[in-house]
C-alpha cells in the first residue's frame, strides 16, 4: 500500500487550487488543505478506491464551511475586500482553458457575488469538470438542484466576464500603454483605454492607506489615477504574472501594491489595487 503522505502530496497542488478558487485566499486554502492532510492520515483508507475523489470532497466541504463564516468577516473588512493574488505556478501546470479562466483575478472577484453553494458548484463543474451526481454528494444537494445552482451562477457571472480572453501579449501591451499614459499624464490615451463604467477598487485592509470606497466611472477614475501619479513617485514598476495574466507591480509613495485588470473588448472595466501587505507575499519576484 502506498504511503498516505505520498498519495496526498501527489494531489496537493490540485487541492490548493480548489481551495483557493473557493476561498480567494491562499492562506485559507493552505489551512484547509493541511486540515485535510491530518484527517486523511488519520482515516481508515482500506475502502477508499479513489483518493482523488475522496480528497476533493473533503477539501470542498472544509472550504464551504469556511466560506460561510468568511462572508461575515468580509462584511466587516475595512474597505473593499479583494482576493489574494497568486502566481499560477502555485498549483502546477494549468492544463485547460477552463482552469485558467476560473483562476483569473476578475473571475475570482466576481465569484464573491455567489452564495457558497453556487460558488462550490460553479468551481467543481467549470474548473474540475465533475459530474453533477458527484457535485451533489459533495455539497449535500440533489443533482437537479446543483444544475440549477450552476445555471444561476453562470448567468450571474456572465454579466461581468469577457466573452473572449485576450492573449498574454495583448494584455501586457495594453497594460504597458496604460502605465506609460498614467506616468506621462496622457489623459487622452487613458480615456481611450478605460470603459465608461470602469471601477477602481483598492484593498488596504486597514493596514495601509487606500480608498475605502470604489471609484466609479471614467471621469472619476481618470481623476483618481492622475491624482495619484502627480502626488506620488512610482518606483520598482514592472509587469508580473498574477492569476495567469499580466499585472502591474509597483511601489507608489513608499507602498507596495499589485494592480490587476479586468479587460474586455480591448478596454479596462475594473482596476484592482491590492495594497494590503498580508496579500502581497506571493507576488514579489519575477517579471514578464
Amino acid at each position: 500500500m502506498q504511503d498516505p503522505t505520498e498519495v496526498f502530496e501527489q494531489h496537493r497542488p490540485l487541492l490548493l487550487g480548489l481551495g483557493y478558487r473557493l476561498l480567494g485566499s491562499m492562506w485559507n486554502a493552505e489551512d484547509i488543505v493541511q486540515d485535510a492532510y491530518l484527517r486523511w492520515t488519520g482515516t481508515d483508507r482500506s475502502e477508499i478506491r479513489e483518493p482523488r475523489a475522496f480528497l476533493v470532497t473533503m477539501v470542498s466541504r472544509l472550504a464551504l464551511d469556511q466560506l460561510r463564516s468568511a462572508r461575515v468577516t468580509r462584511e466587516a473588512y475595512t474597505g473593499p475586500w479583494l482576493p489574494e493574488p497568486v502566481s499560477s505556478n502555485e498549483f502546477g501546470p494549468q492544463e485547460t482553458a477552463e482552469l485558467r479562466d476560473t483562476l483569473s483575478y476578475a473571475t475570482l472577484y466576481l465569484m464573491e457575488r455567489l452564495s457558497p453553494p453556487e460558488r462550490a458548484v460553479f468551481v467543481l463543474r467549470e474548473a474540475f469538470e465533475l459530474p453533477y451526481d458527484d457535485i451533489a454528494e459533495i455539497v449535500g444537494s440533489a443533482a437537479a438542484t446543483c444544475r440549477q445552482l450552476h445555471h444561476r451562477a453562470t448567468k450571474r457571472l456572465a454579466q461581468g466576464r469577457a466573452r473572449f480572453t485576450s492573449s498574454t501579449v495583448d494584455h501586457a501591451a495594453l497594460l504597458t500603454r496604460f502605465l506609460d499614459a498614467a506616468q506621462g499624464g496622457d489623459l487622452a490615451t487613458l480615456t481611450d483605454l478605460l470603459s465608461e463604467d470602469v471601477i477602481a477598487w483598492n484593498d488596504g485592509g486597514g493596514k495601509v492607506r487606500a480608498a475605502l470606497h470604489p471609484v466609479i466611472g471614467r471621469d472619476r477614475v481618470l481623476a483618481f489615477v492622475n491624482g495619484l501619479t502627480s502626488r506620488y513617485s512610482m518606483g520598482d514598476v514592472r509587469l508580473v504574472e498574477a492569476n495567469g495574466a499580466p499585472a502591474i507591480w509597483m511601489n507608489m509613495g513608499g507602498l507596495r501594491q499589485l494592480v490587476a485588470f479586468d479587460i474586455r473588448d480591448g478596454r479596462i472595466h475594473n482596476i484592482f489595487g491590492v495594497l494590503n501587505p498580508d496579500k502581497l507575499s506571493r507576488i514579489t519576484d519575477g517579471s514578464i
